[in-house]
């Protein structure tokens, strides 16, 4: 998966949830710590293990890997990359 594609569902995720549906409100740096509350945090990371395969620890739930969609894209990236090296 590509960080485009990852970074179109993400969108995609937060406007809906967040946003009324208005991805364009949703930019890819804006702080998300703006919008999301520890229960949007949990949400996101519940999509996040859902949509994309991945476990999310507890040690991950941090500002540099959720803080903005960049970081989140980023994170998700490095995750799937790691899971395809190790099988």
């Amino acid at each position: 998966m590509q960080t485009t594609d990852i970074e179109r569902d993400v969108r995609t995720f937060l406007a809906d949830q967040f946003f009324y549906g208005l991805t364009e409100k949703v930019s890819a740096d804006a702080p998300l710590g703006n919008v999301l509350d520890s229960w949007g945090v949990l949400e996101l990371v519940t999509y996040l293990q859902e949509h994309f395969g991945i476990t999310v620890g507890d040690d991950d739930i941090i500002p540099e890997n959720l803080g903005s969609v960049q970081q989140v894209v980023a994170y998700v990236d490095g995750k799937l990359n790691a899971k395809s090296t190790n099988g």
